[in-house]
C-alpha cells in the first residue's frame, strides 16, 4: 500500500475505521526524519494492507501535531481502529517498526 500525506483536514478520515495505522509526524528540515522515509517506503512495500502508512507535516498541520502531543520528531504513533495505541519517538529500525505493527494487528 502507498504512503498517504494527511493535513489536519483530512486526518480523521485517514485514520478511522479498521485496522492498523502508523502515522509519521515529520518535517522536511529534519534529518533523522529524512532516514526514516526509506524505512517507512520499505514496510509498506513488505506488509501491504496489513498496515496503513500516513506521513502528517507539523509545520504545515500543527494542530494536529499538537492534538497528539507530538514535540519532538519523527514521532510515530501507532493507531489501531482509530485510537492511539502505541507511541515511538526518533529514528527507529524496520525490525523494532514491524514488531509494534504486528502487536497490534
Amino acid at each position: 500500500m502507498a504512503i498517504v500525506n494527511v493535513t489536519d483536514q483530512s486526518f480523521n478520515g485517514e485514520i478511522e475505521g479498521q485496522g492498523t495505522v502508523l502515522v509519521d509526524f515529520w518535517a522536511p528540515w529534519c534529518g533523522p526524519c529524512k532516514m526514516i522515509a526509506p524505512i517507512l517506503d520499505e514496510l509498506a512495500n513488505e506488509m501491504g494492507d496489513s498496515v496503513k502508512i500516513a506521513k502528517l507535516n507539523v509545520d504545515e498541520n500543527p494542530e494536529t501535531a499538537s492534538r497528539f502531543g507530538v514535540m519532538s520528531i519523527p514521532t510515530l504513533i501507532f493507531f489501531k481502529d482509530g485510537q492511539p495505541v502505541d507511541k515511538v519517538v526518533g529514528l527507529n529500525s524496520k525490525e523494532n517498526l514491524k514488531n509494534i505493527i504486528s502487536k497490534h494487528q
